[in-house]
């Protein structure tokens, strides 16, 4: 039996962020820290990395070069149509540092397809920012010339756009030209994900050789694509990244996405191009992305070897959940194969003191992010600092200001280090943060770590072939836009769970690929308006995934986030040959977190399959106890105890033979009285410390009608109240850790 890990803390000594939260204000704590070595210093502390923006350039969106006019054909987006009376810059999808105060940074085919960017000239721009910083600065990126791709030598034995010309200048409707590296011979080498190709430019852009092609796997729009041939790589999702050693002679590209024919639909290859013999080495390797939909947008390898991989997904600004560096040693794989990675950088919470870029829009603030579409360029400076920046498909995203194409901009990230004293109390992000997002969403579960929270909470049910996922409940009618999708109309139908007759649309009846179709969606709109604007964006999520977020993720103390999953229904699941623990279990093994010192806690409000887990895994389990009833599985046995046996010095001390904590309803603790007020505590809490139980406590809401009546702001029951007062009577009382759906404000209260 595993004890419950002593809890991890957070920086609240870090500066606090004030975030208006409709009609008040809470205190949300900077979220910076982002990776750590876990050592401990005197008197506690940890030391962590904490990423500080340090420097930021932009190009105006709107900025036109030289050239003749492009974008007839771009969609139109944000006020601006095409053509423009020059040359776009569709923001950089690759850079290259010149070490001189200087970069090449290149452009992609231009707005986004061969139909559309005919009149788009390849280019590699050098630039020169000057810089902002916290002491000043303009915060511009300068101009200073170009180079055109181009086919002068004629090495190209396909049509393209230029073909009658002299220059034959190659266009986005020729290359979708997404990452770049310089020889140390001056040339360039390109990948592209039209083939997807490496295409090779003399130092001038001139191409040198016909393009390399990858062997078996071509996308639909690739010039050699033979009918009836199927392409296995998907459109757009060739080479966006790749990489180069030191020493110049190999060169890493990493497909976009999932090759069609790939049954894991998270798998990204990685691939050994040799440039001595202009071949492909036949070495591979395997990574995974955070979720299915989720692209690789750029890599860098460092000095000692290492591949620095950004992962994103394709949302932009308050909708974004996944903007990423990961890092990963090409001599390292886990038990199922694939490249261990290791969290460098959350661009949804990077430091800045400096007031960097202030007033420029959202992710702007104290908290920075790069909150954009396409977060597509990572460099690692000589000093080991991080350049990161941005393709802007000009004219269409607006990240930063709705209405307002994004501009193009370098942001530099100093990954500098800090000690941290941690804190004693325990913050759940309850079904994410649940308070500014749709529960149980990837969406939800990162809004929770950028606030801070020491763990994420999934409840979990099962699909009908025996996938975990996190809902609330397995009836998803209110969570989910089931009801309007037509084609599972007919799933609608009558059960009984747990002994309540409900009617609905439920987990079981659907397997992991119908429920893909779906969308989540707010499950108490009239409580939480502002989260609508989520409804219909994001998938349910599978337990794996939600594992893999939490043991990707660094939370603000350093530590890794743990996960703390809620069995739902556990009786009902076996009676349908759905056992929830075995698939469980399986799924913390295969995350490497089926230990004692992991950071994930099993719950559940039934007794017997905590106690059947306990014989299963080492992890930390707390058995939950609500404030009335009684745990199913006694119902269906015919055990008449209650959960108020099980708060009992005797019925704690059973609980203590197969848990190690208790997860109590907040009236358990304390009782209200008919006025609606927090009443005399009980005695549970030093009972349960007698019995050697942690005792974490449920659910702190920010929302008046959740509040006791001392601690309302109002009569307006969706008003925000004084949810810190009400965590502090808790606090004081002994509770050692909370579950909250607005993560952010516990970290702030409990300091």
């Amino acid at each position: 039996m595993s004890r419950f890990p002593t809890p991890r803390a957070l920086p609240r000594v870090l500066a606090l962020t004030i975030a208006a939260v409709t009609a008040a204000a809470v205190l949300i704590p900077t979220p910076a820290i982002a990776a750590a070595d876990d050592e401990r210093g005197a008197a506690g502390t940890v030391k962590t990395v904490a990423p500080t923006l340090v420097a930021r350039a932009t190009l105006s969106a709107d900025h036109l070069e030289s050239g003749p006019d492009s974008g007839a054909l771009a969609t139109p987006g944000n006020g601006r149509t095409g053509p423009w009376d020059g040359q776009v810059i569709p923001g950089f999808s690759a850079a290259i540092d010149n070490g001189d105060g200087t970069f090449w940074a290149q452009p992609d085919n231009g707005f986004g397809t061969k139909a559309n960017s005919a009149d788009f000239l390849l280019r590699n721009y050098l630039v020169r920012p000057a810089w902002q910083t916290a002491e000043g600065g303009e915060g511009s990126i300068g101009i200073e010339r170009f180079i055109s791709y181009n086919d002068r030598n004629r090495v190209l034995d396909f049509p393209i756009v230029g073909d009658g010309t002299r220059e034959r200048l190659l266009t986005g409707a020729d290359f979708d030209i997404e990452s770049v590296v310089r020889a140390k011979d001056g040339t360039f080498w390109v990948g592209e994900e039209f083939g997807p190709f490496l295409l090779h430019f003399d130092a001038k852009g001139t191409l040198l050789e016909k393009p390399f092609s990858l062997t078996g796997a071509k996308s639909p729009q690739n010039p050699y694509l033979q009918p009836g041939e199927t392409p296995r790589v998907r459109a757009s999702r060739g080479f966006e990244a790749l990489a180069g050693s030191a020493n110049g002679r190999y060169l890493y590209p990493i497909v976009e996405g999932a090759y069609v024919d790939d049954p894991d639909l998270r798998r990204r290859e990685v691939l050994e191009f040799d440039t001595k013999r202009g071949a492909y080495t036949g070495r591979t390797w395997s990574y995974q992305t955070d979720q299915e939909a989720n692209v690789i947008g750029d890599a860098f390898l460092t000095k000692n070897d290492r591949l620095l991989i950004v992962e994103r997904d394709d949302f932009e600004g308050d909708q974004a959940v996944t903007k990423r560096i990961y890092e990963v040693d090409l001599k390292r794989t886990d038990a199922q194969g694939y490249l261990e990675k290791t969290l460098v950088l959350d661009a949804l919470r990077i430091q800045n003191p400096g007031g960097i870029g202030a007033g420029d829009g959202y992710g702007t603030g104290e908290v920075f992010s790069l909150p954009v579409q396409s977060f597509e360029t990572v460099v690692q400076l000589k000093d080991g600092r991080l350049l990161i920046g941005n393709d802007n498909n000009y004219p269409g995203n607006d990240a930063r200001v709705p209405g307002s194409p994004d501009d193009t901009e370098f942001d530099i990230i100093d990954l500098q280090r800090a000690r941290i004293t941690p804190s004693a109390i325990t913050v759940v992000g309850h079904r994410g943060a649940s308070g500014f997002r749709p529960e149980h969403t990837l969406a939800a579960y990162e809004t929770a770590i950028v606030q801070c929270a020491d763990y994420i909470e999934p409840d979990v049910v099962s699909t009908k072939d025996g996938v975990l996922v996190a809902r609330h409940e397995n009836e998803i009618g209110g969570t989910t836009d089931v009801s309007a999708r037509p084609e599972f109309a007919d799933r609608r139908t009558t059960k009984t769970i747990d002994g309540a007759r409900i009617t609905g649309w439920f987990t079981e009846d659907f397997t992991l690929a119908e429920l893909r179709i779906l969308r989540a969606k707010e499950r108490l709109p009239q409580t939480r308006p502002a989260n609508t604007a989520f409804d219909g964006l994001y998938l349910v999520p599978t337990l794996d995934e939600v594992i893999d977020l939490a043991r990707h993720s660094v939370s603000c103390d350093g530590r890794p986030v743990g996960v703390y999953p809620e069995t739902k229904h556990p009786t009902y699941f076996d009676s349908i040959g759905l056992s929830l623990e075995e698939p469980l279990v399986a799924a913390l093994q295969a995350n490497g977190v089926d230990r004692a010192d992991a950071p994930v806690i099993l719950q559940s409000f039934e007794v017997a399959n905590l106690k059947e887990l306990n014989t299963m895994t080492n992890v930390t389990i707390a058995q939950l106890v609500s404030g009335a009833g009684r745990p199913f599985d006694f119902t269906a046995a015919g055990d008449p105890r209650t959960y108020a046996h099980l708060v009992t010095p005797a019925g704690l001390a059973e609980v203590a033979t197969y848990a190690d904590g208790v997860g109590l309803e907040k009236s358990v603790m304390i009782p209200r009285t008919a006025a609606g007020n927090l009443g005399t505590p009980t005695a549970v809490i030093a009972d349960a410390h007698a019995a050697g139980l942690t005792v974490h406590g449920w659910t702190f809401r920010l929302e008046n009608q959740f509040l006791p009546a001392e601690f309302r702001s109002s009569t307006d029951p969706n008003a925000p109240g004084d949810l810190p007062g009400e965590i502090r009577v808790f606090l004081n009382a002994g509770m050692d850790g909370l579950f909250s759906d607005q993560p952010g404000v516990a970290v702030a209260t409990v300091g």
